[in-house]
């Protein structure tokens, strides 16, 4: 033998020993391996074996004497129970020591039933293989296992399993598979629906309980469905009482996977405990009030302060999710009253009635009276003065020209202009104009005549002053 090879053959019982066709050498290793029991652990009496028998073959051979020692294969070596599933056995075992001096012709495997003592053939003729599946085999079946080897002088010593091949269900463990959204605490509200479907493993079917902070359920309030792959826990109209832990137990012979869901069932809570209004000054209002004796199963979110005035009546937000329970109200109006209330708030949202303050904070008008202070008149009375003085100067005939000058003077003077010391006021050649202190005279398309000195004199009732400038109107160069 230069490998190991495999064969598959289908199990026969007493009663049946038609022969199987053989097929090509397979190994399928199932996922899990049933445990096995050993044979004392069962109490079946083990088949007798007659010592240095071989298996019987069938027909005329079974009254030829027993060939010499020498010709016959001895027993196999290691025989060894690979795998056992729900439907079938694989056993594996290592080529004999001798193989005899006509050779080796192949293997037997056979198998005695519990309780019987005849040894029935798995393979009608020997096969040259070292590991053999016996398949189609049924749920309950115990029996023993033995493999001879055998030569053209016929069958060795065979080698037994020293073990009790039971064939039953795969045991798979039990596990449970919680869903996402039940790993952290499951709220509902009062008078919602509280439907549970939680998936587990197992095989075969395990026995699923459920328990309530490690008591058994209320049959009246909650229901529960248990199927082959997952258990339901249903409670039609939730109430604060079914809070709690809610424990899933999964049970399969002897192994248990248990699972923990917290559910948490809320609802709106009660208004503040007594409001009292502390104190009233300038544009505030200072409140206090005491926390609810019901949050409503959970802890409150913060509390919702409102005002309204007496005038209006209408109630305006001026705090959400407040922790503290006292504040100061600002910004309120001068002559205005205003009442007050209070909201609680949790996860359900405020609750149905607020804490109203009983008396009215008003706002009143501070008494503030005006002391005028003694104002003092002053005299910007002054005589005339000139901030800016005429300039002398030159211009060309038939081109209008102008002289500019300021003065400041209160009460507002009276402007004379004059040429040479004359009054030239009401010539219309002449043009003169003041206006914010700025004095100033147009001379119309002037000649050589116009030349002159030019005098600006202002006059008030505190005095007078003067400027003057000289004006030279060249005649243009003839050729």
């Amino acid at each position: 033998m230069t490998g190991k090879a495999t064969s598959e053959a289908s199990a026969c019982g007493p009663e049946d020993t038609a022969s199987k066709t053989t097929k090509v050498p397979t190994t399928e290793p199932s996922g899990e391996v049933a445990a096995l029991e050993p044979a004392d652990e069962e109490q079946a009496p083990e088949p007798q074996e007659p010592a240095s028998q071989a298996p019987a073959p069938a027909g005329p051979a079974a009254t030829k004497p027993a060939p010499p020692s020498e010709d016959v294969p001895s027993a196999p070596l290691l025989l060894t129970l690979e795998d056992v599933s729900n439907s079938s056995v694989t056993v594996s075992w290592e080529p004999p020591e001798q193989l005899g001096r006509l050779g080796l012709q192949g293997y037997v495997l056979e198998l005695c039933r519990e309780g019987a003592s005849e040894w029935v053939p798995v393979n009608d003729r020997p096969m040259m293989v070292t590991q053999q599946t016996m398949r189609n085999l049924a749920l309950g079946d115990k029996f023993f296992l033995r493999v001879a080897a055998v030569s053209s002088a016929g069958a060795g010593p065979p080698a037994m399993l020293d073990q009790l091949v039971h064939i039953r269900e795969i045991i798979e463990a039990p596990k449970i598979r919680v869903p996402r959204h039940l790993r952290q605490t499951y709220i509902r509200q009062v008078g919602e629906t509280i439907n549970l479907q939680i998936p587990f493993q197992g095989k075969p079917k395990p026995q699923a309980s459920w328990t309530h902070d490690s008591h058994t359920l209320d049959s009246q309030r909650v229901s529960v469905h248990t199927g082959d792959q997952d258990s339901i826990l249903f409670i039609r109209s939730a109430q604060r009482s079914d809070s709690g832990l809610y424990e899933l137990t999964v049970q399969l012979e002897g192994l248990e996977a248990k699972a923990a869901i917290d559910i948490l069932v809320i609802e709106k809570p009660g208004p503040p405990g007594r409001i009292k209004l502390l104190d009233v000054w300038g544009c505030n209002a200072a409140l206090e009030w005491t926390a609810p004796q019901d949050t409503g199963n959970t802890e409150l979110l913060g509390y919702t302060v409102q005002k309204a005035d007496k005038k209006t009546g209408q109630w305006f937000t001026v705090l959400e999710r407040y922790h503290p329970t006292t504040c100061t109200i600002s910004d309120l109006i001068v002559g205005n009253s205003y009442s007050f209330r209070v909201f609680s708030e949790n996860l359900c949202g405020l609750s149905a009635s607020a804490a109203v303050t009983k008396e009215l904070a008003h706002i009143q008008k501070a008494d503030i009276a005006a002391k005028p202070k003694g104002f003092i008149e002053r005299d910007f009375s002054e005589a005339p003065s000139f901030t800016q003085p005429l300039a002398n100067h030159t211009s060309t005939p038939g081109y209008s020209t102008q002289l500019f000058c300021s003065v400041r003077a209160s009460p507002k003077p009276k402007i004379i202009w004059m040429k040479n010391k004359m009054n030239i006021q009401g010539d219309p050649k002449y043009r003169a104009l003041s206006e914010q202190g700025v004095c100033s005279l147009e001379i119309r398309k002037p000649s050589p005549f116009d030349s002159g000195v030019y005098t600006c004199k202002a006059v008030n009732v505190l005095g007078e002053a003067s400027v003057d400038c000289r004006l030279e109107v060249k005649a243009s160069a003839t050729h």
